[in-house]
């Protein structure tokens, strides 16, 4: 079969024509007797034709599917096919090509889930070590309250320190709740052109109280008519939340400046405080999912709310950048798209 395997379809076609030709050329000098004998011969000769094509055929069918074979075994190795040729114009190749895309696909899909399952798996950690705490204060107060005899004095404080304990998991849960909505895409944004100055205000609102007990003086800079395409329920928890992290590292009797100003393609909002600073290395860990540096591990949260702020903004397709000098305040930045 190998010698046969020299001989192209185009070859075969050509000797079939030409052996057409000569005998259709050839016809009226040949005597009637010879006919008798060429006619079968040309018939055998035809024949003869047929047989290879057909054994060309079956060879070329019978290497495609081979070749095909081939590169599906080495994909299920993990493993390139060694005779895989990606700029030959050929079936095999078109097919190869194919395989190997459905591959890829194939393989970034494993990726991302390996990714998520690592993501739920240190999810489940981190939402562990937060609620253990509380749990276990409350736990231990309650067990005092029971097997102790008090005074009205201290039962009153244990049972506000319960209270305050069960507030923090109140707190944790709905900050989990709204984590969990923003990674799963489970919310929708409703991108309206809205007056972000109203915006900022229900963002102020939610921790005016708490800046007041502080004595921290809030300033705002922005005009009154500003309109910009936002979702202003997520947008103003965004920046309650970068607000309420600057209350709490403010000292009392400190400044929060909140300034708009057009920037670029951007309508950008600069927060900015008398806080504790955040050092340069850590620009970037304090939006990551449950980060609070050491020294302030006694202050209240779960260091969820700057993971947060950015998530919303992100999904408004803008950004947070954040400037800070340690000891003299830190400026978050937030741009939203025009």
């Amino acid at each position: 079969m190998d010698r046969f395997h020299v001989l192209s379809e185009k070859k075969i076609l050509i000797s079939i024509a030409l052996a057409l030709l000569l005998c259709g050329s050839l016809w009226e000098y040949i005597p009637s007797g010879c006919l008798r004998v060429l006619l079968p011969a040309a018939g055998l000769i035809e024949l003869f034709l047929v047989f290879l094509w057909d054994l060309r055929q079956k060879k070329e069918q019978s290497d495609f599917a081979n070749d095909i074979c081939g590169t599906v075994d080495s994909l299920m190795e993990g493993e390139v096919p060694e005779n895989y040729q990606p700029y030959e114009d050929s079936q095999v190749s078109k097919v190869q090509g194919k395989l190997l895309q459905y591959y890829d696909r194939m393989q970034q899909g494993k990726e991302q889930s390996e990714q998520d399952k690592q993501t739920v798996q240190e999810l489940v950690s981190d939402i562990s070590h937060q609620v253990k705490t509380p749990l276990a204060n409350i736990r231990m107060f309650a067990n005092i309250l029971q097997r102790h005899r008090l005074s009205e004095e201290k039962r009153a404080e244990f049972l506000a320190t319960m209270t305050a304990q069960i507030d923090k998991l109140d707190f944790l849960m709905q900050s989990l709740i709204k984590m969990s909505r923003l990674e799963t895409g489970t919310f929708t944004m409703h991108m309206e052109e809205s007056s972000l100055y109203d915006t900022i205000a229900r963002a102020v609102n939610t921790i005016w109280a708490k800046a007041d007990q502080k004595q921290i003086r809030i300033d705002v800079a922005c005009d009154s008519h500003a309109v910009v395409k936002h979702d202003a329920k997520w947008t103003a928890e965004a920046l309650g939340n970068i607000l309420d992290n600057a209350v709490k590292y403010t000292p009392e009797g400190g400044t929060i400046s909140i300034c708009v100003r057009p920037w670029q393609f951007y309508t950008r909002i600069d927060i900015a405080d008398t806080g504790i600073g955040i050092a340069a290395a850590h620009y970037n860990d304090v939006f990551q999912r449950f980060y609070r540096e050491a020294e302030v591990a006694g202050e209240e949260g779960v260091g969820l709310g700057l993971y947060l702020a950015r998530g919303i903004i992100t999904r408004q397709k803008g950004y947070v950048s954040v400037k800070s000098k340690a000891g003299e305040g830190t400026t978050f930045s937030v741009f939203l798209l025009q």
